[in-house]
């Protein structure tokens, strides 16, 4: 099969186009053909070898873990999928991803993919999905009627998570530069920060809830803005016990699991219409087309998703 590989860490000139085997499934596990695929930071910052220590992977790598497409092999111990089925999932971190013909994914790790759903949209929803699913219902616990700062909404994570906020019935406020205000109270944002003018961290306080997706001094403020007892989630950098501790703030750092289950749940709000996936851009399954979307990604301006498909 066809595959993206990289055989070395660095830039994007190690994306290289190679012919390798198809993978073989273990008893849990599917074949998928590929349809579309998506990129996430996770992606080249691996390439870069920035998480060589904390994911060691055995070259040549396969990079890409968000996959939409269609089951044409099934392992002895699958019970609730077949050949034919149309699907998505966020598989297991190995050095077989998604930048490829054709992946193998663990069934506890597979979404039915509706029919109103295209495999770029699906592409486009599971690890972006899934963290911020995860964020909010397993470690936010937002109700109805309470205020969250989501910080960074309009990244992929983000984007997910405002219009899942929205259907709790949250209000939300949301960082962003002011050329995404429009399109982020289409979201149902309702209100909308620019950070590039105004410091968060003097504007808001007795917030219930902060998701962050951007670290550094923006994590840090964002525990001034809590009110005691509030609650803090993070995916992009460590908790601080002390700052935590001084607000009673139940604080946590998280690592996206893969669920199928939830990834369930996650794509029929997308198939009735409570969620719209965000596609910033698409690009073609070739050596120049996966260095672009990649490119797209470094960048840190994408709206949305950036997917590659496989047509």
């Amino acid at each position: 099969m066809k595959a993206v590989v990289i055989n070395k860490y660095g830039n994007r000139d190690e994306l290289h186009m190679e012919n390798i085997a198809i993978p073989e499934i273990a008893d849990d596990e599917v074949l998928v053909e590929v349809k579309a695929t998506s990129v996430n930071p996770i992606d080249w910052k691996l390439r870069e070898g920035y998480l060589a220590e904390m994911i060691p992977l055995k070259f040549p790598i396969v990079l890409g873990w968000d996959v939409a497409g269609v089951i044409t092999r099934v392992g002895q111990k699958v019970q609730n999928f077949k050949t034919g089925d149309k699907v998505l999932a966020r598989p297991d971190l190995t050095n077989r991803g998604t930048y490829a013909e054709y992946t193998a994914v663990k069934e506890d790790k597979l979404a039915m993919l509706p029919d109103n759903v295209s495999y770029e949209e699906a592409a486009a929803l599971p690890l972006a999905g899934l963290t911020a699913w995860q964020g909010i219902y397993e470690n936010l616990d937002v109700k109805s009627g309470q205020t969250v700062l989501m910080q960074g909404g309009a990244g992929g994570v983000g984007i997910i998570a405002i219009q899942l906020l929205k259907h709790i019935g949250a209000h939300v406020v949301t960082t962003a530069s002011s050329k995404n205000k429009e399109f982020l109270e289409d979201l149902g944002a309702d209100e909308i920060i620019d950070y590039h003018d105004t410091d968060f961290s003097t504007v808001l306080s007795n917030v219930d809830a902060v998701f962050d997706t951007i670290g550094g001094d923006t994590l840090e403020k964002s525990y001034s803005v809590l009110k005691d007892g509030g609650r803090l989630v993070t995916i992009s950098g460590a908790i601080d016990e002390k700052l935590a501790a001084e607000k009673n703030i139940k604080a946590n750092s998280v690592w996206l699991r893969p669920n199928g289950k939830q990834l369930t749940e996650l794509v029929n709000l997308v198939s009735e219409g409570v969620v719209k996936v965000i596609i910033d851009s698409t690009h073609p399954f070739s050596e120049d087309g996966v260095k672009k979307a990649q490119e797209v990604s470094e960048s840190h301006h994408a709206k949305g998703k950036i997917v590659i498909t496989m047509k």
